[in-house]
């Protein structure tokens, strides 16, 4: 179980850091999606210390269960956050955040199986 939740936390790790980087980047891709469902510039930089520090306590809870299981549940929440941001501006483009929910629930249950 260990080295399942080394990948799928490595991998969502790394999605994560990407896209922190991008938001920190404004990259237009992003800024029009977090603009379609209502979010302001000014929370950018937050979101993406979030994404980071997920990123960030997922690879530590390799090291560090606990904090593997708390940057899981944190992930898993802020993409929740995302789909219901989603869904509350009946914007019904939310399959890549649905995935990455699913990935961190994933990483969740493994890391607490191992």
């Amino acid at each position: 179980m260990f080295i399942a939740y080394a990948v799928a936390a490595g991998l969502l790790a790394l999605t994560l850091a990407a896209s922190a980087t991008f938001t920190l980047q404004r990259n237009p891709a992003i800024t029009e999606s977090m603009a379609k469902v209502g979010v302001p510039d000014s929370w950018l930089p937050r979101l993406a210390a979030l994404k980071a520090a997920g990123a960030i306590g997922l690879v530590a809870g390799l090291w560090l269960p606990p904090l593997g299981i708390a940057a899981a549940v944190g992930v898993a929440l802020y993409f929740i956050g995302a789909i219901v941001a989603h869904l509350r501006a009946k914007d019904y483009a939310f399959a890549p955040a649905a995935v990455l929910l699913l990935v961190a629930a994933a990483a969740l249950i493994l890391r607490v199986a191992a």
